[in-house]
Protein backbone atom coordinates (compact mmCIF):
# COMPACT_ATOMS: atom_id res chain seq x y z
CA UNK A 1 0.00 0.00 0.00
CA UNK A 2 1.57 3.05 -1.13
CA UNK A 3 0.64 6.02 1.47
CA UNK A 4 -0.24 9.48 -0.60
CA UNK A 5 2.14 12.02 0.34
CA UNK A 6 -0.80 15.61 1.11
CA UNK A 7 0.44 18.72 2.06
CA UNK A 8 -1.27 20.46 5.02
CA UNK A 9 -4.09 22.01 2.85
CA UNK A 10 -4.60 19.04 1.49
CA UNK A 11 -5.36 17.23 3.98
CA UNK A 12 -7.54 19.79 5.69
CA UNK A 13 -9.65 20.17 2.64
CA UNK A 14 -10.09 16.42 2.79
CA UNK A 15 -10.77 16.61 6.89
CA UNK A 16 -13.34 19.42 5.53
CA UNK A 17 -15.18 17.28 3.00
CA UNK A 18 -14.88 14.18 5.47
CA UNK A 19 -16.76 16.63 8.45
CA UNK A 20 -19.44 17.79 6.22
CA UNK A 21 -20.23 14.20 5.45
CA UNK A 22 -20.36 13.13 9.30
CA UNK A 23 -22.52 16.26 9.54
CA UNK A 24 -24.86 15.18 6.50
CA UNK A 25 -25.41 11.51 8.11
CA UNK A 26 -26.01 13.31 11.62
CA UNK A 27 -28.76 15.11 9.84
CA UNK A 28 -30.41 12.24 8.09
CA UNK A 29 -29.04 13.28 4.72
CA UNK A 30 -27.73 9.88 3.78
CA UNK A 31 -27.24 10.68 0.19
CA UNK A 32 -25.50 14.03 0.48
CA UNK A 33 -23.22 12.35 3.37
CA UNK A 34 -22.08 10.14 0.42
CA UNK A 35 -21.45 12.66 -1.94
CA UNK A 36 -18.50 13.73 0.49
CA UNK A 37 -17.36 10.32 1.56
CA UNK A 38 -16.93 9.91 -2.34
CA UNK A 39 -14.87 13.22 -2.25
CA UNK A 40 -12.87 12.08 0.09
CA UNK A 41 -12.07 8.21 -1.04
CA UNK A 42 -11.24 9.61 -4.73
CA UNK A 43 -7.89 10.87 -3.01
CA UNK A 44 -7.99 8.83 -0.26
CA UNK A 45 -9.44 4.99 -1.38
CA UNK A 46 -8.35 4.05 2.47
CA UNK A 47 -9.68 6.35 4.51
CA UNK A 48 -11.12 4.13 7.34
CA UNK A 49 -13.65 6.92 9.20
CA UNK A 50 -14.73 7.82 5.72
CA UNK A 51 -15.21 4.14 4.31
CA UNK A 52 -16.81 3.11 7.89
CA UNK A 53 -19.54 5.93 8.11
CA UNK A 54 -19.90 5.43 3.86
CA UNK A 55 -21.26 2.25 5.06
CA UNK A 56 -23.09 3.62 7.67
CA UNK A 57 -24.94 6.17 5.16
CA UNK A 58 -25.47 3.53 2.62
CA UNK A 59 -27.33 1.21 4.95
CA UNK A 60 -29.39 3.66 6.06
CA UNK A 61 -30.62 3.65 2.31
CA UNK A 62 -31.14 0.07 2.45
CA UNK A 63 -28.03 -0.59 0.37
CA UNK A 64 -26.41 -3.35 2.91
CA UNK A 65 -24.42 -5.19 0.24
CA UNK A 66 -23.09 -2.00 -1.04
CA UNK A 67 -22.38 -0.52 2.83
CA UNK A 68 -20.66 -4.37 3.30
CA UNK A 69 -18.25 -3.56 0.56
CA UNK A 70 -17.04 -0.71 2.33
CA UNK A 71 -16.86 -2.47 6.17
CA UNK A 72 -15.24 -5.04 3.96
CA UNK A 73 -12.68 -2.53 2.89
CA UNK A 74 -11.90 -1.44 6.44
CA UNK A 75 -11.60 -5.00 7.93
CA UNK A 76 -9.27 -5.83 5.12
CA UNK A 77 -6.74 -3.25 6.47
CA UNK A 78 -7.65 -3.67 10.17
CA UNK A 79 -9.57 -7.10 11.49
CA UNK A 80 -10.57 -6.05 14.09
CA UNK A 81 -11.98 -2.81 13.42
CA UNK A 82 -14.97 -2.95 16.18
CA UNK A 83 -17.26 -0.19 14.34
CA UNK A 84 -16.82 -2.08 11.14
CA UNK A 85 -17.57 -5.47 12.86
CA UNK A 86 -21.13 -4.61 14.16
CA UNK A 87 -22.03 -2.70 11.00
CA UNK A 88 -20.97 -5.47 9.09
CA UNK A 89 -23.06 -7.74 11.49
CA UNK A 90 -26.12 -5.32 11.22
CA UNK A 91 -25.98 -5.01 7.53
CA UNK A 92 -25.91 -8.91 7.33
CA UNK A 93 -28.78 -9.44 9.98
CA UNK A 94 -30.87 -6.67 7.76
CA UNK A 95 -30.00 -9.06 4.23
CA UNK A 96 -31.38 -12.00 6.81
CA UNK A 97 -28.12 -13.58 6.99
CA UNK A 98 -28.28 -14.38 10.55
CA UNK A 99 -25.88 -17.21 11.08
CA UNK A 100 -23.26 -14.35 9.34
CA UNK A 101 -24.18 -11.58 11.48
CA UNK A 102 -23.86 -13.82 14.57
CA UNK A 103 -20.38 -14.61 13.26
CA UNK A 104 -19.50 -11.12 13.49
CA UNK A 105 -20.81 -10.06 16.62
CA UNK A 106 -18.97 -12.73 18.14
CA UNK A 107 -15.69 -11.41 17.07
CA UNK A 108 -16.67 -8.61 19.07
CA UNK A 109 -17.53 -10.14 22.00
CA UNK A 110 -14.27 -12.40 22.50
CA UNK A 111 -12.55 -9.28 23.22
CA UNK A 112 -15.49 -7.28 24.54
CA UNK A 113 -18.20 -9.72 26.27
CA UNK A 114 -20.20 -6.93 28.32
CA UNK A 115 -21.25 -4.79 25.02
CA UNK A 116 -24.24 -4.70 25.61
CA UNK A 117 -25.15 -3.19 22.41
CA UNK A 118 -23.67 -6.00 20.18
CA UNK A 119 -25.54 -8.52 22.98
CA UNK A 120 -28.70 -7.10 21.67
CA UNK A 121 -27.94 -7.53 18.41
CA UNK A 122 -27.05 -10.85 18.66
CA UNK A 123 -30.35 -11.90 21.15
CA UNK A 124 -32.32 -10.23 17.82
CA UNK A 125 -30.81 -12.41 14.94
CA UNK A 126 -31.32 -15.23 17.03
CA UNK A 127 -34.82 -14.57 17.58
CA UNK A 128 -35.24 -14.41 13.93
CA UNK A 129 -33.72 -17.55 13.66
CA UNK A 130 -36.49 -18.93 16.07
CA UNK A 131 -33.87 -19.85 18.74
CA UNK A 132 -36.11 -18.43 21.67
CA UNK A 133 -33.59 -20.00 24.25
CA UNK A 134 -30.49 -18.36 23.07
CA UNK A 135 -31.99 -14.77 22.36
CA UNK A 136 -33.84 -14.86 25.67
CA UNK A 137 -30.52 -15.83 27.55
CA UNK A 138 -28.55 -12.95 25.70
CA UNK A 139 -31.32 -10.82 25.95
CA UNK A 140 -31.13 -10.90 29.40
CA UNK A 141 -27.30 -10.41 29.38
CA UNK A 142 -27.58 -7.05 27.26
CA UNK A 143 -30.29 -5.69 29.72
CA UNK A 144 -28.34 -6.89 33.11
CA UNK A 145 -25.61 -4.68 31.13
CA UNK A 146 -28.22 -1.78 29.84
CA UNK A 147 -31.35 -1.68 31.48
CA UNK A 148 -32.50 0.41 28.70
CA UNK A 149 -32.67 -2.78 25.64
CA UNK A 150 -35.69 -3.81 27.81
CA UNK A 151 -37.44 -1.08 26.89
CA UNK A 152 -35.59 -1.30 23.23
CA UNK A 153 -36.53 -5.01 22.80
CA UNK A 154 -40.14 -4.60 24.23
CA UNK A 155 -41.06 -2.50 21.20
CA UNK A 156 -38.59 -4.66 18.74
CA UNK A 157 -40.52 -6.28 15.56
CA UNK A 158 -37.67 -8.72 15.83
CA UNK A 159 -38.46 -10.00 18.95
CA UNK A 160 -42.39 -10.58 17.57
CA UNK A 161 -41.97 -14.62 18.09
CA UNK A 162 -41.09 -13.89 21.86
CA UNK A 163 -44.02 -11.65 22.61
CA UNK A 164 -45.99 -14.38 24.26
CA UNK A 165 -43.51 -15.86 26.13
CA UNK A 166 -43.60 -15.42 30.10
CA UNK A 167 -39.45 -15.02 30.37
CA UNK A 168 -39.82 -12.24 27.51
CA UNK A 169 -42.32 -10.57 29.50
CA UNK A 170 -40.44 -10.29 32.25
CA UNK A 171 -37.20 -9.05 30.93
CA UNK A 172 -39.33 -6.36 28.94
CA UNK A 173 -42.01 -5.20 31.60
Amino acid sequence: MTKIAFSSDEELNLEYLYNIGVSHVNRGNPRDAIFYFDKVLSVEPEHMNALVYKGNALGKLGKYDDSIICYDKVLKSNPNHQIALINKGLALHYLKKYDQAISFYDKILEKDPQNASVLYHKSCSKALQKNSEDALIILEQAIMIDSEYGIKAAGDLDFESLRSDQRFKALTS
